[in-house]
């Protein structure tokens, strides 16, 4: 058996997803901004799978803009309302993507904001009233708060952030790369001026991702050199990319029930076998809470053994994928920033394992099962 949990990393591609896509690698290959037949139906599928998105959202199709994914998002609601806005201050958190952390430091760095670092307890609760002080000081700043910790798995309460950010004036841009596709985003309900998703997060391609920009909210490029996406993000678009993204959230979308119900139940299995058979296992933040945090993710804090170091190589070898953290940093001999922030024990290793409407309670047995058999203490 093989056991596939890193699906915060990335998901496996949905085969119905990948039959959309087919036309549009083969057959449909024409430019999307020519404007002869082939291009003209290609730019169809193109302004067809905006409108799904759009549905989804409850959203305007004018405000959604593909991209190459959430980082580029990220960085595009970022830089373009910071620069475009004027905004001289920023909020964000140290528990963060680093796809909103960079950025924002950057600006820090050459001046062009002033930022601020929300306070956190040990289990990643975000206060909020710190927010509203620094929003009293800084009326109209750039808040960006996540709404699902990729790490943590813990869930924030971005509804009652936007209302906070609403009273004072101020942009709020929510990272909603690991929660969409999971929960229902509806943006005539949430106060919020920027979503993002990424669609190899719920069964998608790779390489292709959206930003949702509330109209009326005018920011400039990040990427110059052609008028593609209404002058916002030039460049050729990824057209199968784009049609995957679509189908791959209709589909997540149209079952997103019945997937969390599957999913909760195998992260509840893993927390009693875990527990069960592992005296000392922790679970970081609030990731043992169903009802504050990700049902996909578990980030479990293990006993210090002889084996931590090697431990994801063991796993790995034992055929059961997991991570330390966030994939962008798994290349970097770099401790994760979330746990740290939190003051997690350096000398306890931390498995994050994220799962996915495709995984099974036989998947999960034999992953806890491999876990428990590492952890045996070492014969003295």
């Amino acid at each position: 058996m093989h056991a596939y949990f890193d699906n915060a990393a990335t998901t496996p591609l949905d085969p119905q997803v990948l039959d959309a896509m087919l036309p549009y690698l083969g057959q449909h290959f024409g430019n999307p901004s020519s404007l002869h037949g082939p291009g003209r139906q290609v730019r169809s599928a193109i302004e067809q799978a905006r409108k799904s998105v759009a549905g989804l959202l409850n959203a305007a199709p004018s405000e959604i803009t593909f991209t190459s994914g959430g980082t580029e998002a990220d960085n595009y609601a970022i830089f373009g309302s910071v620069r475009t806005l004027g905004l001289r201050h920023a909020i964000t958190s140290p528990l963060e993507h680093h796809a909103v952390l960079h950025p924002l430091q950057a600006l820090a760095k050459t001046g062009e904001t002033q930022l601020s670092y929300l306070r956190h307890d040990a289990q990643g609760n975000l206060d909020l009233a710190h927010l509203e002080e620094l929003l009293a000081t800084h009326p109209r700043s750039f808040v960006s708060l996540m709404h699902g910790n990729n790490e943590l798995g813990n869930l924030n309460d971005i509804q009652a952030i936007g209302e906070i950010c609403t009273r004072y004036d101020a942009i709020f841009h929510t990272d909603t790369v690991q929660t969409m596709g999971h929960y229902a985003h509806d943006v005539q309900q949430l106060p919020a001026q920027f979503l993002v998703g990424s669609a190899h997060k719920f069964h998608g391609p790779k390489g292709v991702g959206f930003l949702y920009r509330r109209g009326g909210v005018e920011v400039g490029p990040l990427i110059h050199g052609g008028s593609q996406e209404r002058n916002i993000r030039s460049g050729t678009e990824n057209v199968y990319g784009i049609v995957g993204l679509a189908k791959a959230l209709e589909i997540a979308c149209a079952d997103m029930a019945a997937h969390r119900r599957h999913v909760q139940g195998l992260k509840s299995r893993f927390i009693e076998q875990l527990t069960a058979g592992l005296p000392g296992v922790q679970f970081n933040g609030r990731s043992a809470d169903a009802d504050a945090s990700l049902y996909t993710v578990l980030s479990v804090s293990l006993p210090p053994s002889s084996i931590s170091e090697m431990l994801l190589f063991s796993l790995d070898i034992n055929k059961v994928a997991a991570s330390g953290g966030s994939a962008c940093t798994s290349g970097a001999q770099l401790g994760s920033h979330v746990l740290e922030a939190l003051g997690a024990a350096p000398n306890r290793p931390t498995v994050r394992l994220s799962m996915s409407k495709l995984n099974t309670t036989a998947e999960v047995d034999y992953a806890a099962a491999q876990l428990v058999k590492l952890y045996q203490p070492v014969a003295a």
